[in-house]
C-alpha cells in the first residue's frame, strides 16, 4: 500500500525516481522506508515498547517524517546510536536522519557538516544525585565522581563548570544511558550529568524515583533537534518542514483526530496551505499535497507528542516550560506556511 501511495504521489507531481537534486529522497523512496538514528534507549524519548515497537518523543518525529513521505508512519526502521557513533552513522549514509537528543552547536553544524533542521526541545545540562549523598547544589560537588557520556557536549560543559567554580571531579566515562543507569544506581559514581530531560527519564526508570534528586543548577544551553547531512537541500527542507508542520499544527489547532477533516478546507488560509487544499507546497518539496496531513496524523501535533511521551501526566513528568508554543510564553516557534 505504501509503495502504491508513493508511486501515485510521484506520478501526480511529475517526479522522477532519480536525479542528483533529490538524492536522499530518491534513495529513501527506492528502499521503501526511512532509516532513522535514535538513542540506544531513553524512556520517553526513544525506546522499544513491550512489543518491540519503537516509541517516544524523538521517535514520533521519525514516524511523522516517514508518514509525510510514504503515507505510513510505520515505514521507518530504527538504528540505535551512541553519542560517539551517531555522527558517523549519519555521515556514512547508514541513517537518513538523526533524531536523538542532539545539541545544535557551531562545530557540529560547520565542522562535522551536519544540518540541524530545527529545535524540538530546549534543554540544559544538569546533575542528578541520590538524596542520601546529602547535597542540594552542584556547588557542593567538589571531589565527586561523575558519570558522563563520552562523545557529547556534556564533557566540555562539565569541565568548564568545575573549573570556573574551582572544584575537582573524577570523571566516570560511559557510552550509553543504560550503562549510566547501571553505574549510577550501583553507586559507582556520586552523580550523573546529562541534559535535564535525560535525567528526568533516568529518574523515572528507577524503582524508587523519590530517592533521587535533580539538582537545581542548569549549566548550559542545549538546543536539541533532528539533523541530516550537508549537501541535499531538498532533503533538509523536507526534514525541516515536517518538524515545522507538527509545531504549526499545535498553534493552529490541527490534531491527529481532526487533520483529515480540516484538510477538506477551512476559513484559515495557512491551515489550507499546510494541509494541501490550497497552493502547491507539497510539490515544492517533492511530496504529495497531503504530506502534512499524514505527518500530523502519525502521532499528533507537537503538543500531543510532548504530552503523550514526556509530559506531566507521564512518568517523565516534564512541564512544557521553555518548550511551550510561543503564543503560550515558550520558545517553540515555526516559520509560517506562506
Amino acid at each position: 500500500m505504501k509503495r502504491l501511495y508513493l508511486l501515485a504521489a510521484a506520478a501526480a507531481l511529475g517526479l522522477s525516481t532519480g536525479g542528483a537534486g533529490a538524492a536522499t529522497l530518491d534513495d529513501v523512496m527506492a528502499k521503501g522506508h526511512l532509516q532513522c538514528g535514535v538513542n540506544t534507549g531513553l524512556v520517553g524519548f526513544a525506546a522499544p515498547d513491550e512489543n518491540g515497537v519503537w516509541e517516544g518523543f524523538d521517535v514520533a518525529y521519525c514516524r511523522a517524517l516517514a508518514a509525510a513521505i510514504f503515507g505510513d508512519p510505520m515505514a521507518v526502521k530504527f538504528t540505535p546510536v551512541t553519542g560517539k557513533t551517531r555522527f558517523t552513522a549519519l555521515a556514512s549514509g547508514e541513517i537518513d536522519v538523526l533524531s536523538r537528543n542532539t545539541t545544535w552547536t557551531f562545530s557540529r553544524d560547520v565542522d562535522l557538516k551536519q544540518t540541524f533542521v530545527g529545535i524540538n526541545y530546549y534543554d540544559g545540562q544538569g546533575f542528578m544525585a541520590k538524596k542520601s549523598l546529602g547535597v542540594g547544589s552542584a556547588t557542593e560537588l567538589n571531589g565527586a565522581s561523575v558519570c558522563i557520556q563520552t562523545g557529547t557536549t556534556t564533557e566540555l560543559n562539565l569541565a568548564d563548570y568545575f573549573r570556573s567554580n574551582g572544584m575537582e571531579y573524577d570523571p566516570i566515562p560511559i557510552e550509553t544511558n543504560a550503562e549510566a543507569k547501571e553505574l549510577f544506581f550501583a553507586d559507582a559514581c556520586d552523580v550523573y550529568t546529562t541534559d535535564r530531560s535525560g535525567l528526568a527519564a533516568t529518574r523515572a526508570s528507577h524503582e524508587d524515583p523519590d530517592s533521587l534528586v535533580v539538582l537545581p543548577e542548569i549549566i548550559s544551553k542545549e538546543p536539541l533537534g533532528p539533523l541530516v547531512s550537508h549537501g541535499d537541500d531538498q532533503w533538509a527542507d523536507i526534514a525541516r518542514w515536517v518538524l515545522n508542520a507538527l509545531i504549526s499544527a499545535e498553534e493552529l489547532g490541527v490534531t491527529a483526530d481532526n487533520a483529515m477533516e480540516m484538510a477538506a478546507g477551512t476559513n484559515n488560509p495557512e491551515i489550507n496551505r499546510m494541509l494541501g487544499s490550497e497552493g502547491n507546497f507539497g510539490e515544492m518539496i517533492g511530496l504529495s499535497a497531503d504530506w502534512a496531513v499524514h505527518a500530523i496524523m502519525a502521532r499528533g501535533n507537537y503538543a500531543e507528542i510532548f504530552e503523550r511521551n514526556i509530559g506531566v501526566n507521564t512518568p517523565i513528568g516534564l512541564e512544557r516550560g521553555a518548550n511551550a508554543i510561543w503564543s503560550d510564553g515558550g520558545l517553540v516557534y515555526s516559520p509560517p506556511f506562506r
